[in-house]
């Protein structure tokens, strides 16, 4: 992408204003009750989001002002979608619509040409995807995709791989003059769960509680998935007083967290 300028598509970028919540609230009630002017300045208010959303495309060969183009068809998308009442901010629904139309953009437009076959298969199955979440109000499986969409679910992973663009979790999507928000914010982490964070520390705990072999022989076991023969060669006893070992330091822990 060529250099940035404080001017793109005739916008002084460094003049634009910045919307405080209050503003964007009274804003959005008037839009919905089809307000067009408060519409026009709800874009002008967030299109430093835009701005921001365009930087993470710096390695793109584009133009930035198609891009800030691209990009503000986006926001216009997500303005006209966005749902006040789900409880989210306009920026969080918003980044991820003026990603894609740029992603969509820039797939379009590349030089390596995706066969017409397999962006009609990737389409296809996206508008059963979006059909099937309407009516059942949850994310569908790959099988029911494909069963709505008639296309097999190899023929589905295949199309959709091929039209994706890659992406780093550490890609910036948006800074609204405090902390970057980053691809991985955006993420829901379904490991790192606070249960799953309390599970991990009485594991710890439970574990410190063994003796110094025992907890060694447990770490080998399940967390560098060693067998007890090679635990055995490790640590120079029989592979049967590893089992014994192995079960005993078992049932202590087991004992230890039913408490």
């Amino acid at each position: 992408m060529s250099t940035y300028k404080v001017e793109i598509c005739g916008v002084n970028t460094a003049k634009l204003p910045v919307l405080k919540e209050a503003e964007k609230e009274e804003l959005f009630a008037k839009i919905k009750s089809g307000d067009q002017d408060a519409r026009d300045t709800y874009i002008q208010g967030n299109l430093r989001l835009v701005l921001s959303v365009i930087k993470r495309f710096h390695n793109h060969n584009e133009n930035v002002d198609d891009l800030f183009q691209i990009g503000c068809i986006g926001l216009m998308k997500a303005i006209d979608n966005f749902d006040v009442t789900v409880g989210v901010k306009f920026s969080t629904y918003a980044v991820p619509m003026i990603v894609g139309e740029i992603r969509r953009y820039l797939r379009d437009n590349s030089s390596y040409r995706i066969p017409r076959s397999l962006r009609d298969i990737a389409y296809k199955a996206m508008q059963a995807k979006e059909a099937l979440s309407r009516n059942s109000q949850k994310e569908p499986t790959l099988e029911e995709i494909a069963e709505e969409s008639g296309i097999s679910v190899e023929d589905i992973v295949y199309a959709l791989d091929a039209i994706q663009t890659p992406l780093s979790l550490f890609d910036p999507v948006y800074t609204d003059g405090g902390d970057t928000l980053y691809v991985m914010d955006q993420i829901s982490d379904k490991k790192n769960k606070e249960e799953n964070w309390i599970e991990d520390l009485s594991l710890s705990d439970a574990l410190s509680r063994l003796n110094e072999r025992d907890e060694r022989i447990i770490k080998l076991r399940f967390f560098e998935g060693k067998t007890q023969i090679e635990v055995a060669e490790e640590i120079h006893i029989s592979q049967a007083q590893v089992s014994r070992l192995e079960k005993n330091a078992l049932k202590s822990m087991y004992q230890y967290l039913k408490l």
